[in-house]
């Protein structure tokens, strides 16, 4: 074991209040995906990763990111079926549920290098699930995840990347 095994480690907490939005939906779950997914860019994300490595400078950068991206220049990393889960247990009768990392890695950058705990919040959440009531789509403010770090630039690309998102669940639920 390394010379470092033996020293203690302290760790330091931070307070954050979260901001869920949540918007309800009387159309079918499976209308609701689609409307969400329309506009979410779905790269093949191998590719994507290897070009972003052998991009040779910002610009470069920009331009693969932006073809990666759908109309609301956001695009979805990874879609996890919750319900598939659900359903091991209570069968058919479970409710669909789908959880999409989604996001802009461009966007990312523009706030790590501000706050470079933006990192462990980005791509960001959207819960999409059916409840008795409707299908609910849920977010969790960027903006609030960094508000705690006090830094105006970071603050000013959440609170976009929040619009771009809230614009996304309205259309979705709509």
């Amino acid at each position: 074991m390394g010379e470092a095994a033996g020293k203690a480690v302290d760790l330091k907490a931070r307070e954050i209040t979260v901001e869920r939005l949540s918007a309800t939906s009387s159309k079918a779950f499976s209308e609701v995906v689609k409307a969400l997914e329309a506009s979410l860019g779905r790269p093949d994300l191998g590719a994507m990763v290897r070009e972003i490595a052998a991009a040779r400078s910002e610009a470069e950068l920009e331009r693969i990111v932006n073809q990666a991206t759908g109309a609301s220049g956001l695009m979805i990393f990874m879609r996890l079926d919750l319900g598939e889960v659900l359903r091991k247990e209570l069968g058919a009768s479970a409710p669909k549920s789908y959880r999409y990392l989604i996001g802009n890695p461009v966007t990312m950058k523009r706030m790590a290098k501000h706050v470079p705990d933006a990192g462990s919040y980005a791509p960001v959440t959207i819960l999409v699930d059916e409840r008795p009531d409707g299908v609910h789509l849920t977010y969790d403010r960027m903006a609030c995840f960094l508000s705690p770090y006090r830094n105006a630039e970071a603050m000013k690309v959440a609170r976009e990347l929040d619009a771009k998102v809230e614009a996304l669940l309205k259309t979705a639920a709509a």
